[in-house]
């Protein structure tokens, strides 16, 4: 919301509206998720993409001697999709932001969680059931190298951290115009470590981890758009301690 003012009349807020792209974009993602959804669905055990999916873990995946699973980064993934991830984004990054005044930022932060890891990745693991890649002694290839629920489409690490970096990437203002680039690049390198790391591990084939980012981002973006106008009150207040410092001073 901003505000303008003509000579001799007061200040009048000034409603602006929601990008229509946005919408639209999120639309498109999920149409995208649906058809990729649909199109495992018609042949769980061998769908399409079946070919890709298997050349990709032939590249990739590793078996149980491999140090790599083990490693940081790989580890920093995996945990980002589980309980550190969910306690990060449903209670300390929502705690944070309703200390500093922000709490329209923090309902929308609870919902893209609520919506996206929960909702959508569990709705569609649980319709589609894909099987998760199998040890396969003749050929090499090991089964998942952590323990794994059920259904493999979509990967609900993917789907988080599609979420993660578009929740992150809407508290920005638009105003820090280069923060929000780095962090675009940063989100593009996490995404695409997400995807090496679950099909590293052989807990997901390569189409899984793919539409898992983009149905994370299409349920994050849609409601990035119907959350707008309260993240824009929340960009244009300064936060209670600074305020508090500037009537100090």
């Amino acid at each position: 919301m901003t505000a303008v003012q003509t000579a001799g009349s007061p200040t009048r807020p000034v409603k602006v509206a929601r990008p229509r792209w946005m919408l639209w974009t999120a639309l498109g993602l999920l149409a995208v998720f649906v058809a990729l959804a649909l199109g495992v669905l018609a042949a769980p055990d061998a769908p399409w993409s079946q070919a890709l999916d298997d050349l990709w873990r032939g590249l990739v995946g590793v078996g149980p001697d491999s140090w790599l699973p083990g490693f940081a980064l790989a580890q920093m993934f995996q945990h980002l999709g589980q309980l550190p991830g969910a306690v990060l984004m449903m209670i300390l990054l929502p705690l944070a932001l309703v200390l500093v005044g922000r709490w329209r930022s923090a309902l929308f932060v609870i919902a893209v969680q609520l919506a996206g890891p929960g909702l959508l990745s569990q709705l569609t693991k649980n319709l589609v059931d894909r099987p998760r890649p199998a040890e396969d002694t003749v050929a090499g290839l090991f089964g998942p190298l952590v323990q794994v629920d059920h259904g493999s489409f979509p990967s609900g690490h993917s789907v988080s951290m599609a979420a993660i970096i578009i929740t992150v990437l809407a508290l920005i203002p638009a105003s820090a115009v280069w923060t929000r680039r780095i962090w675009i690049v940063v989100g593009i390198l996490l995404a695409a470590g997400m995807v090496w790391q679950r099909t590293l591990i052989n807990a997901h084939w390569f189409t899984d981890t793919c539409a898992g980012l983009i149905g994370g981002a299409a349920v994050a973006v849609l409601l990035w758009w119907a959350f707008l106008p309260w993240l824009r009150r929340d960009h244009e207040r300064r936060v209670w301690f600074l305020r508090k410092a500037d009537a100090a001073g």
